[in-house]
């Protein structure tokens, strides 16, 4: 068993939680309410500048040519792939921009951006890996199960399709190979890191599903 399937399998309980959330299991037979999205897809975009940033970070401090090209692929296709994506959905119901991270997007983001700047490498590359791997999990479930007619097709073929299962199968191997000279201590933070950001993920979808605003 690799490094990162004891990660996979340490989240099981979160996954299983993410797949039988009601924004997931109503994205998939397309009756997520238009306004819940475009309350996801203005957060998301916010979330994915940081993300970028994040990736940017750890391109920064890569040891390696073939690592700091990697990260810095994964930087621009968050920017130029996922975007475009949004840009669709922008269009598509008029929304204006979101300049505001509600709670879960803001912790998110600080978080990552905190992990992969005073963390170690190792470390910053387990925490960002919840969002390759659980946003291809969860689309290749939605993908198996969806009519050819719903309305987040788009995203759910993003997701689902052939170019971000590679970009995913790399940041795993980057993952695996980081875990291969880290110490006991190191290897348990990567663990937490990537459990910490995996129930974010879940954060996040509860909050566009449930609206969530800052209260005070």
């Amino acid at each position: 068993m690799t490094f990162t399937d004891q990660l996979w399998q340490d989240i099981s309980p979160i996954y299983q939680s993410i797949l039988e959330h009601g924004f997931v299991t109503e994205l998939m037979d397309g009756s997520l309410p238009s306004p819940t999205f475009q309350y996801y897809i203005q957060q998301d975009a916010l979330y994915l500048t940081d993300f970028s940033r994040a990736l940017s970070q750890l391109a920064a401090r890569a040891t390696t040519p073939d690592d700091m090209l990697a990260f810095t692929q994964f930087a621009q296709n968050a920017i130029l792939v996922e975007r475009a994506l949004h840009e669709t959905y922008f269009s598509l119901y008029d929304i204006r921009p979101e300049t505001a991270k509600m709670p879960a997007c803001f912790a998110y983001t600080n978080y990552l951006l905190a992990t992969t700047s005073l963390q170690s490498i190792a470390i910053g590359a387990a925490a960002v890996l919840p969002c390759f791997w659980i946003y291809r999990q969860v689309g290749k479930h939605i993908y198996e199960w969806a009519i050819q007619e719903n309305p987040y097709r788009s995203w759910i073929d993003t997701y689902a399709g052939d170019a971000f299962d590679q970009s995913v199968n790399q940041m795993l191997a980057l993952t695996d190979k980081y875990a291969e000279t880290a110490g006991p201590l190191e290897l348990e933070q990567m663990r937490e890191a990537f459990r910490v950001s995996s129930r974010l993920e879940w954060y996040f979808w509860n909050d566009a599903y449930t609206q969530t605003r800052w209260r005070v």
